[in-house]
């Protein structure tokens, strides 16, 4: 299987034809059609071949969700031999039809230079994008670029703004980065150890480990320093 078709359709998503329904409620489409429902069902018994004409049937009537996940089993190869042109097509289609998942997954293709020249510039217009409409994974992915460098000038505070949005949303990795930048102060950030310590504990909720260990040494250094204060 192809890279991309796994990111986007295994690790984030479960299927593509799962990821059509819970993209219905976070790309605010009122209605799923009946043709990508059934394309869903088709999909989910592994009728991939007749999935695949379902979708590309609602997909041609510029249904974004079929768009998606037609792309998604061309790249794969799901139902026919692999398409890497045709795929990034209806990829392109679902993007600019502003459905933000397809714009994180478009702007991750060109940001790893998977089926395409790598291009971060490119990358970036879609990753603003996609994070200017709450995509975590895309807030997260800009915030990185902004931090490297990467396909946009080199700017910190504006890699701490889509940080903390990312954390916000629950990204466990932003979590602990924006604890860092609470922790260390610069770059626009007044120096915190009280919020740093709540996002070390987010993250340190969701299993990671360096956050659990921050989130501790940060309890006992606030500690040591509410028993230095004197007593009123």
């Amino acid at each position: 299987m192809l890279s991309i078709a796994i990111l986007a359709v295994s690790a984030w998503a479960g299927t593509c034809a799962a990821y059509a329904q819970a993209a219905a409620k976070s790309q605010g489409e009122a209605v799923v059609d009946d043709e990508t429902q059934t394309a869903v069902a088709d999909y989910n018994a592994g009728n991939f071949g007749t999935a695949l004409k379902e979708f590309h049937d609602a997909a041609d009537r510029g249904n974004r969700l079929a768009q998606f996940n037609y792309a998604m089993m061309l790249l794969n190869g799901e139902g026919t031999a692999a398409d890497v042109g045709e795929g990034r097509k209806w990829l392109l289609k679902a993007a600019e039809a502003n459905m933000s998942h397809a714009q994180y997954v478009y702007g991750k293709m060109y940001d790893d230079g998977d089926f395409v020249a790598r291009d971060p510039a490119v990358a970036h217009k879609w990753f603003l994008k996609a994070a200017e409409q709450g995509h975590v994974q895309a807030e997260l992915a800009l915030a990185n670029q902004f931090l490297d460098g990467r396909g946009t000038p080199r700017d910190n505070a504006q890699a701490f703004i889509w940080y903390k949005k990312a954390a916000e949303g629950g990204d466990m990795t932003a979590q602990y980065v924006t604890g860092s930048f609470y922790e260390l102060g610069g770059d626009g950030v007044q120096r915190n150890l009280n919020v740093a310590r709540a996002y070390y504990a987010a993250a340190a909720a969701q299993g990671d480990p360096a956050a659990r260990l921050k989130y501790r040494d940060l309890s006992e250094a606030l500690q040591k320093e509410a028993k230095k204060q004197p007593s009123k």
